[in-house]
């Protein structure tokens, strides 16, 4: 551990979370990755294993309009001209506290012209026997109402095998088409006759996707789940309470050189893409309120 990281672990499970993001770098079991990890000391490719705040997912030409009011926040996906995935994975967050199977770390989102919210996150990991469990609580300490959503941005991995090969179960009844450049909002279609239709689990195969879906199945405790399994036995999955009505599942195309389809994205929203500007499932955070948000990411 250094001041840049935490090591934690319990049992069969260990992990490495990052002050830079609160991102988690490695999540093991028994020595076996269960997401795809990124170097200590360099850049992090792809967002791997941040906290992503306060939006999800992408605002077109990082304009949206709040309370009647403009905004416009900088564009950090020149190539889509969007700005994705907020201001937390740059930001360096500060530890609260750690055990040898937990930490707390914690960041300020402070008022910016595109964004003039003030905004406390924290982020509490512990690992037990069942995985990795998170907890994400943005509290307003501003004066104003704030617009807010959040996800993490793990990909998984099933095990050695490549990705074509391994069964995806998402209990999703609609996903939202996107156009093909932008990845932008177009409408909800039904997965029913879908190529996206994953709630029996069925081999990923050469299916492409980067896509939110919603009308998520929750089990009796007000949990969903996806799971990913290797042919070889290994699997993987991630678990998810109510605050996270939408998922975004994609399955990490890249063109060469880039290495391709390393792992499967899977993150739980709170609310789709464009959701600054079409208010669906938006948080809206009054002043002094607090917004919680809980996943697990488990061995199967």
């Amino acid at each position: 551990m250094t001041g840049d990281e935490f090591g934690l672990r319990h049992g069969e499970y260990s992990a490495l979370i990052t002050a830079r993001g609160a991102a988690v770098r490695e999540l093991r079991h028994r020595e076996r990755d269960l997401i795809v990890p990124f170097p200590a000391g360099g850049p992090n490719p792809d967002f791997r294993g941040v906290v992503v705040a306060p939006w999800p997912n992408r605002i077109p030409d990082g304009r949206y309009t709040f309370d009647g009011v403009d905004y416009l926040v900088p564009v950090n996906e020149p190539g889509r001209q969007c700005a994705l995935h907020g201001f937390t994975p740059e930001l360096d967050w500060k530890m609260e506290f750690r055990t040898e199977s937990a930490v707390e770390l914690s960041c300020a989102i402070e008022p910016v012209p595109g964004y003039p919210f003030a905004l406390s996150i924290t982020a509490r990991y512990r690992l037990d026997g069942g995985g990795l469990h998170t907890r994400i609580t943005a509290s307003n300490v501003g004066e104003r109402a704030a617009p807010y959503g959040v996800c993490p941005h793990s990909y998984l991995l099933a095990g050695p095998a490549p990705l074509d090969e391994w069964t995806l179960e998402v209990p999703a009844r609609t996903f939202l088409e996107v156009t093909p450049d932008r990845l932008l909002p177009v409408t909800t279609r039904p997965v029913d006759g879908h190529e996206y239709d994953f709630r029996t689990a069925r081999v990923i195969g050469a299916t492409q996707i980067d896509h939110a879906f919603t009308d998520i199945v929750f089990d009796g405790g007000g949990q969903a789940h996806v799971v990913l399994r290797d042919p070889g036995g290994a699997g993987v999955g991630l678990a998810w309470d109510r605050s996270c009505a939408w998922l975004q599942v994609h399955t990490a195309d890249k063109q060469p050189p880039i290495p391709d389809r390393l792992g499967l994205a899977v993150e739980p929203m709170t609310c789709p893409p464009d959701a600054f500007n079409t208010g669906t499932d938006l948080v809206r955070l009054e002043p002094g309120a607090s917004h919680d948000a809980t996943w697990r990411i488990f061995a199967d």
